[in-house]
């Protein structure tokens, strides 16, 4: 079975200096139909204005995954942790007990726009944790490339789930096929371009959830940008 649900459906926050688009509940957006789905609890699709940013604010017992589209974002945390995350790179913060963390635009001149993506940890009371990969641009054209995973195989991320997270750049006309393991689920967010879910269209936003199936089949109707969540 998939239910595939529109960009446009989506909760909406305009805030000025950011523009988010919350696939699932989230802040002032309530939905009691969408609170999430299996372990993925947070899709929040953010545009931040240039010099502008999430001041200091703190998390607990959350994975979160933070994937930059397009600019830069500059994070700092009370672990005493600074980057700069760029499109190709990805970043995952365990909250677990208690972390604060900062992002901002890094540039003066060009927006930023990414996905901040939480996962629901298998165990609260963790300690927190930190983890940054570069993700070589050529990897994961024309495949599904694995970014995060409960063991980090692959050179992937490594977080506190039975969830796989993997990321395509497909060019129009290209098709990849994930098959799910029996009893397990699946959820698809376009990031960009448009594609064909087991022959039915998605455009930019859209998301997918994805139970029953024996294939997902992912065909580029322009060049585009996927997410793919296996999940418990």
């Amino acid at each position: 079975m998939i239910s595939l649900r529109k960009s446009q459906q989506r909760g909406h926050a305009d805030h000025g200096w950011l523009d988010s688009r919350h696939t699932f509940s989230f802040a002032g957006y309530y939905d009691p139909e969408q609170m999430g789905f299996s372990s993925l609890r947070v899709i929040n699709d953010d545009r931040i204005a240039p010099g502008a940013g999430f001041p200091t604010h703190p998390h607990r017992d959350m994975e979160i995954v933070t994937y930059v589209l397009e600019g830069t974002l500059e994070h700092r945390d009370s672990m005493g942790n600074g980057s700069v995350i760029r499109p190709g790179e990805v970043q995952r913060m365990s909250a677990g007990t208690g972390i604060a963390h900062s992002e901002y635009n890094a540039s003066r001149s060009e927006s930023v726009h990414l996905l901040q993506i939480w996962i629901e940890p298998e165990q609260a009371g963790l300690p927190p944790g930190y983890e940054q990969r570069t993700f070589d641009p050529a990897h994961n054209r024309g495949r599904l490339l694995l970014v995060a995973s409960p063991d980090g195989r692959e050179g992937s991320l490594t977080i506190r789930q039975d969830a796989f997270l993997y990321a395509a750049v497909l060019e129009c006309g290209q098709t990849v096929i994930h098959a799910p393991e029996p009893g397990r689920r699946a959820y698809l967010h376009v990031a960009r371009g448009e594609a064909e879910l087991n022959g039915m269209p998605a455009g930019p936003g859209d998301g997918a959830k994805i139970s029953g199936e024996r294939e997902v089949r992912l065909t580029a109707r322009r060049d585009a940008e996927v997410l793919l969540f296996d999940l418990p």
